[in-house]
């Protein structure tokens, strides 16, 4: 087992521009191990917090915590080996067309490689039974000497969750990996994730846009609106009420506008300004 990592945001603040406020105010905890999902409507901060989590956006104002250290107080090579033990997924992964899936895959492993043996993979792929391995949870392991280019989108945005599998990494951040799949595809993919994170001690941290899965999977839920977390429970705690207001039309007259986004120094009123 690997072992996950702990992550701790205090009163982080991330602008888009001079005005509009990407992440407004966020304060959250996770505890090694722990499987987080993130929901919110589109433009919710969602991939914004993940980009903060790992270490690729720096919140002005705000801290980091990652493992108990705060990664923009490390040298540039104490930072590269901080985020070798995590692994970013993003919504559409960066695979070249050309690259056999067996590559794809095993990119996840090339942080912890040296570059002889980078060099020498490309050659002959290095632990090709362990790419089919995480192939097979996603059900690719057919694809593994595929071109990346004869995939379709869903297909590829499998590939990416096996190379997250194989990437040994203690903390998983990953944006909206169901996106270009049906639900039973989905379903299957979700498992996987969260199965081998569970087997491994990993921290899992997944922002989604299919609500009914991640109340039936995760046992913590982050609903993002605006920027700004609205709530932050398990999946027991959490009403159909609440789903409804979380995604009501910004144009509701139940919802008042919120114009202005707070200073460094100033909170933001009512339930929004803080995780609870």
């Amino acid at each position: 087992m690997r072992g996950g990592m702990s992550l701790a945001v205090e009163r982080a603040f991330v602008r888009h521009g001079a005005t509009r406020c990407a992440l407004c105010d966020v304060t959250l905890a996770v505890a090694p191990g722990e499987q987080v999902a993130l929901i919110g409507p589109s433009g919710a901060g969602k991939t914004t917090l993940l980009a903060v989590l790992g270490a690729a956006r720096r919140p002005e104002p705000g801290s980091l915590m990652i493992a108990g250290q705060d990664p923009w107080a490390l040298s540039g090579s104490a930072l590269r080996r901080l985020r070798q033990r995590l692994f970013i997924a993003p919504q559409a992964p960066p695979l070249p067309p050309r690259q056999r899936v067996v590559h794809a895959v095993l990119a996840g492993r090339m942080p912890h490689w040296s570059l002889g043996k980078a060099l020498g993979s490309l050659v002959r792929p290095t632990d090709a039974g362990i790419a089919r391995e995480a192939l097979a949870a996603f059900s690719l392991e057919h694809k593994l000497w595929e071109h990346v280019d004869r995939l379709s989108g869903g297909e590829r945005q499998r590939v990416g969750l096996a190379r997250a599998l194989v990437s040994e990494a203690q903390l998983l951040l990953v944006d909206e990996p169901l996106s270009a799949l049906d639900p039973a595809l989905g379903r299957q993919a979700l498992r996987a994730l969260i199965d081998s994170a569970r087997a491994n001690g990993v921290t899992l941290v997944c922002s989604l846009h299919h609500v009914e899965f991640a109340l039936e999977n995760f046992p913590r839920i982050i609903g993002l609106r605006d920027g700004s977390a609205v709530f932050d429970r398990p999946p027991s705690q959490i009403s159909p009420a609440d789903i409804e207001r979380l995604y009501r039309d910004r144009d509701d007259p139940d919802i008042a506008p919120d114009n202005t986004s707070p200073g460094p120094g100033e909170s933001r009123p009512a339930i929004a300004a803080r995780c609870f």
